[in-house]
């Protein structure tokens, strides 16, 4: 096993959930998620008593015999892809900006909108006030003044992955939601707002665990990073190239993770007899 702080260990739960978010759609039958424990030396038994707990705990759905992720996971599913794969524009030094506009939240609130914030890539400044750069393609843009709505790609933009909604959902607290520029150094302002040095070491511990599992031919070993790498992934600021510092490592650990994950899909496929 690379020896990468904060791995977590393959469980059967761990080993059912990644592969039903590496799956597209996320529903597969319960005897081909036996088959992956068996790929990793689980047992039957334990994974069909982590498949009734993940039901019991609505993670999981059970469909017609098929196991399928639920909505929230699907929304998950969706960021790890989107992180894969991130759809940016040029940036004009535009940052967005947005402000709540209630008076009052409860703790559960600010909760649930921090983390709505943290899946928009947003980093908070100040108690309330949100930003990042403009340079992230969005269903919906920003204007001034209106609400943030967001929502996941359109079937056009991924046509393998599975949209949550088609409708938008409107921030709750709602938002006053404007483009600015600093009158500061911007690098300056995106190196306070992200632990970018943090980000780019750990990118570069997790590439270094892909081929180390690869050459090894440690499969479950590989597996677990590449679930790593994924999480990872999806805390990438994904900032315009002005604003990182230099040999930032994001492009190159996404594409370390694509032959990673074109092997063991391979390997997985043929485990299932699938061609």
């Amino acid at each position: 096993m690379p020896d990468i702080p904060g791995l977590r260990p393959l469980t059967a739960r761990s080993a059912v959930l990644s592969t039903l978010l590496g799956a597209h759609p996320p529903r597969l039958p319960a005897r081909s998620l036996v088959t992956v424990g068996e790929l990793f030396g689980i047992t039957e038994g334990t994974i069909r008593v982590a498949l009734s707990r993940m039901v019991a705990a609505g993670d999981l759905r059970q469909v017609d015999g098929d196991y399928e992720l639920t909505e929230r996971l699907v929304r998950r599913q969706t960021r790890q892809d989107q992180s894969r794969s991130p759809a940016t524009r040029p940036w004009s030094g535009d940052w967005e900006i947005a402000v709540v506009t209630a008076d009052r939240r409860t703790p559960a609130a600010r909760t649930a909108f921090r983390q709505t914030m943290a899946a928009l890539r947003l980093a908070e400044v100040r108690e309330g006030t949100w930003l990042r750069p403009a340079n992230l393609e969005r269903r919906a843009q920003f204007r001034s003044p209106a609400d943030l709505r967001w929502q996941p790609p359109s079937p056009a933009q991924s046509p393998a992955r599975r949209p949550v909604s088609n409708r938008a959902r409107p921030l709750d607290p709602p938002c006053l939601v404007l483009l600015g520029r600093p009158t500061s150094d911007p690098a300056a302002l995106a190196a306070r707002l992200w632990d970018l040095p943090g980000w780019a070491d750990r990118a570069r511990l997790l590439h270094d665990g892909l081929d180390e599992a690869a050459e090894s031919g440690d499969l479950p070993a590989g597996f677990i990073v590449s679930a790593a790498v994924l999480r990872h992934l999806v805390a990438d600021p994904l900032l315009p190239a002005p604003l990182l510092p230099a040999d930032w490592p994001g492009a190159e650990l996404r594409a370390r993770y694509e032959r990673f994950d074109e092997t063991f899909q391979s390997v997985l496929r043929a485990h299932l007899g699938v061609a």
